[in-house]
């Protein structure tokens, strides 16, 4: 029996802007790094479901703004497969503070 590859594409580049999907009172993040990212010298890094990001709070509430914060992306437009076969997207990319 050949076990599954279920490895998920980045989608996400440095630099983005995505949503928040919890009540920590930030709206939108821009990522600025993924956390234990190894590539190439000079290539952009990404991220896709799962990664560990850290990012700056654009809008939200005030106290939130201009903050750095972790996050975890947890939703991404971009189809991907599990590891039982499926393939799962969204309809919109998103992460938990």
């Amino acid at each position: 029996m050949q076990p599954l590859k279920a490895r998920v594409t980045r989608v996400l580049p440095v630099g983005c802007k995505v949503e928040t999907c919890d009540n920590s009172g930030a709206k939108i993040l821009r990522i600025f790094t993924v956390v234990g990212l190894k590539t190439v010298k000079g290539r952009i890094g990404s991220c896709g479901v799962g990664d560990l990001v850290q990012a700056s709070v654009v809008s939200g509430k005030p106290d939130m703004r201009k903050q750095v914060v972790y996050a975890v992306i947890v939703r991404q437009k971009k189809e991907y497969r599990r590891p039982n076969g499926t393939h799962i997207k969204f309809e919109d990319n998103s992460a938990v503070v």
